[in-house]
């Protein structure tokens, strides 16, 4: 799932059309479901990432785009709610240069998209750890 930054206004979009907190926890529940399944091969310890109640993995690798290198990121959970918070981080950093992977935090996307002020402490800190690991991995990518 690699979105550019007309799909990530799209995706903000949507989730502004829904004004119910019910329906915008469903409609991160369908993106999830509709995350390409991680390989097995990925889902080891070292791809997953602490901090998180569930069970997160993040697999990513760099490759050769357009304009240079860029990662892409593959993701998984065991927890729907979580599944679907992947897909959008995916989404906001998958495809993008190490350089501007780090220097976007997508706090603020889950700001405008309704849903970091509704997520519990749990939740909200394991979004925090995969968007850090996120960085990380590209900060390390830089180097």
């Amino acid at each position: 799932m690699t979105a550019r930054p007309a799909d990530i206004e799209a995706i903000a979009q949507d989730f502004e059309l829904l004004d119910d907190w019910e329906d915008k926890i469903q409609h991160t529940i369908e993106l999830g479901r509709a995350l390409p399944a991680l390989d097995e091969a990925d889902r080891t310890e070292a791809n997953k990432v602490s901090g998180c109640a569930s069970q997160v993995w993040l697999a990513s690798r760099k490759v050769e785009g357009e304009g240079g290198p860029v990662i892409e990121f593959r993701g998984d959970s065991d927890a729907l709610i979580v599944r679907g918070l992947v897909a959008l981080a995916l989404a906001f950093y998958s495809g993008r240069a190490p350089g501007e992977i780090v220097a976007a935090d997508a706090i603020d996307f889950f700001k405008r998209l309704g849903l970091s002020d509704h997520l519990t402490q749990q939740r909200a800190n394991g979004l925090r750890s995969m968007i850090q690991r996120i960085r990380a991995e590209a900060a390390a990518a830089q180097a």
